[in-house]
C-alpha cells in the first residue's frame, strides 16, 4: 500500500508529490524546518498526512535535539511545534495531531530523556497507524454508499498520496471496487496545481482502478448527459454544523452535483472535524502565491502583472453534502451536526 509519510532512521520519509507524475522520488527529511518547507511548497499534502507529518516532525525534533536532558529536549518539540504550526492554517489535522503530541508529551510527566523520544515516537507512529485503519472504514462505509456500477466523480487528491495510506475519498472509492462494485472514476484537473490530473489519476492507474480524465469545466456538462453516478471529495476541516472546507472548486463540483440530483459525499476522518467553529464561514481560507496561477509548473500563461486571486480552498455548506463519511459511521440530514458531535465524543 502507498504510504507518502513514515519514519526511518535518518528522520521523516516521504515522496515529493511536486515531482509527480513524471518522477517517483523518496527523500528524508532530518530537520523540522526541512519538514515545514515539504509541507507548505505542497511535496506533503492533504490533511491527514500533513497531521502525520507534524506528530514526526515533533519526534524527529526530539531526536535531533542537541541537549539530552528531557527539559531541552521539551523545548525543541515545543519550538517545533509553533514552526510546524505555521505552514498552512486551513487542514485543521495539524493543529490536532501537534496539540495531541503536546498532550502525550504533558501527560508522560517525568521521564528521562531516551524514554521521551522513544515516546513520542511511538505517539507519531500510533497517528499514522490510526488514520490507515480510519481510512480503511471510511471506505468500508462509503462504499457501501456507491451503486453496483457507476461512474464517480472526484475533486483534488484524497487518496493515498493525502493519508498515510488507502485514501478518504478514494478509500470510498476502493472500498467500493473491493466489494466488487464496478466503479469507474472522473478526475477532474483542480486547478491551479492539478492534483488530480498529477496526483489522483497517478495514484488510480497504479492501482488498476478505471479513471478518466476531464478538465474541471467539463463536469457540468457530463453531468447534464447522465453521465456521473456521485462525486466524493475529502476535506481539510469540517465545521460542527457539517459545512466543509476543501481544495478550491469544491463548492462549485457541489452547486452542479445538486442541480443535477446527484449526491456529493465527503469522506474525512473525525480529527477532520473542527467542533470549535459553528460554521464554514469561521474556517480559514488559505490565500497561496499568485504564480500557481500565472505559471503553473514554471510556465507563464498569464499577462506579467496581472492581479490574482489565489484561494487554496472553499467552503461548501452542509445543505449540499448528501453524507459525511467518518471512520465512525455515515452522519446524514437533518441531524448531521448531532452525528458529527456523538461521532468525534466516540473517537476520543
Amino acid at each position: 500500500m502507498l504510504s507518502p509519510v513514515s519514519w526511518n532512521e535518518n528522520g521523516v520519509h516521504i515522496i515529493e508529490q511536486t515531482r509527480l507524475p513524471g518522477e517517483e522520488v523518496w527523500v528524508d527529511l532530518e530537520s523540522v524546518e526541512q519538514v515545514a518547507h515539504a509541507i507548505r511548497i505542497l511535496d506533503i499534502r492533504g490533511a491527514p498526512a500533513i497531521g502525520i507529518a507534524a506528530a514526526f516532525g515533533l519526534a524527529l525534533a526530539a531526536k535531533i535535539c542537541p541537549d539530552q536532558d528531557p527539559e531541552s529536549i521539551k523545548a525543541c518539540v515545543q519550538e517545533a511545534a509553533r514552526i510546524l504550526g505555521g505552514t498552512r492554517p486551513t487542514a485543521v489535522n495539524l493543529f490536532w495531531a501537534l496539540e495531541r503530541m503536546q498532550a502525550h508529551l504533558t501527560a508522560l510527566g517525568e521521564v528521562d530523556g531516551p524514554r521521551l523520544r522513544q515516546s513520542l515516537l511511538a505517539e507519531a507512529e500510533k497517528i499514522r497507524a490510526e488514520d490507515i485503519e480510519s481510512c480503511k472504514l471510511i471506505g468500508k462505509f462509503g462504499g457501501a454508499l456507491l451503486p453496483e456500477e457507476g461512474t464517480v466523480l472526484t475533486h483534488c487528491n484524497a487518496g493515498a498520496l493525502a493519508t498515510g495510506g488507502y485514501g478518504t475519498a478514494l478509500g470510498v472509492i476502493r472500498g467500493a471496487v473491493e466489494a466488487g462494485k464496478r466503479i469507474r472514476v472522473l478526475a477532474d484537473e483542480t486547478r491551479p496545481l492539478l492534483q488530480g490530473a498529477r496526483l489522483t489519476a497517478w495514484e488510480l492507474m497504479r492501482d488498476n482502478i478505471e479513471v478518466t480524465l476531464i478538465s474541471d469545466n467539463a463536469a457540468g456538462h457530463l453531468m447534464s448527459k447522465g453521465e456521473i453516478s456521485a462525486c466524493v471529495v475529502g476535506s481539510d476541516r469540517i465545521a460542527g454544523n457539517g459545512d466543509v472546507a476543501n481544495k478550491i472548486g469544491t463548492f462549485s463540483v457541489a452547486v452542479l452535483a445538486a442541480r443535477h440530483g446527484i449526491p456529493f459525499y465527503v469522506a474525512a476522518p473525525t480529527s477532520t472535524v473542527d467542533l470549535s467553529l459553528a460554521s464554514g464561514d469561521l474556517i480559514p481560507i488559505e490565500e497561496r502565491d499568485p504564480s500557481e496561477v500565472t505559471h503553473p509548473r514554471g510556465i507563464q500563461i498569464a499577462p506579467a502583472g496581472v492581479a490574482v486571486r489565489n484561494p487554496a480552498f472553499d467552503v461548501t455548506p452542509h445543505d449540499l453534502v448528501r453524507a459525511i463519511i467518518t471512520e465512525k459511521g455515515v452522519a446524514t440530514h437533518p441531524n448531521m451536526a448531532a452525528q458529527l458531535q456523538e461521532m468525534v465524543s466516540k473517537a476520543r
